[in-house]
């Protein structure tokens, strides 16, 4: 189970993460308070996020690298606009992460393709683990 502070570290990440084409938008800040109630985050604890300087901790896990992973593709995809500033972070996070660069790219492929944006879970873990072998 992840720590308060690494989940702080998790949703900060997001937060940068969201940020880097120049604007939040506004499905972009509902997907982030969405994840903060998932990982237990309080609003006030949430919001004090924005005014933080990113405070980035290594994941530990494989699992909780490649959820990370997803929550990011979600959030890249949540405002219906995909930035080139953005595809190329998310490549620089998924490898300082130490996530595959062919699995991230089928992922990515995967998600663009797809009409709802999402794959199944089922789908992200085997293209990982397909990798490894």
């Amino acid at each position: 189970m992840q720590t308060k502070v690494e989940k702080l570290s998790l949703l900060a990440d997001m937060i940068a993460f969201a940020i880097v084409d120049g604007q939040l938008h506004e499905r972009e800040y509902t997907f982030l308070s969405i994840i903060a109630v998932e990982l237990g985050i309080t609003q006030e604890e949430f919001k004090q996020l924005f005014h933080e300087e990113n405070r980035s901790e290594m994941i530990k896990t494989e699992f909780q690298r490649i959820q990370q992973f997803y929550r990011l593709a979600l959030l890249m995809h949540c405002d219906g606009v995909l930035h080139e500033r953005e595809v190329i972070k998310i490549h620089e996070i998924g490898i300082h992460m130490g996530l595959n660069p062919f699995a991230m790219k089928r992922v990515l492929k995967a998600m663009e393709q797809s009409p709802t944006r999402t794959v199944s879970p089922e789908y992200l873990l085997e293209v990982f683990q397909e990798q490894q072998n």
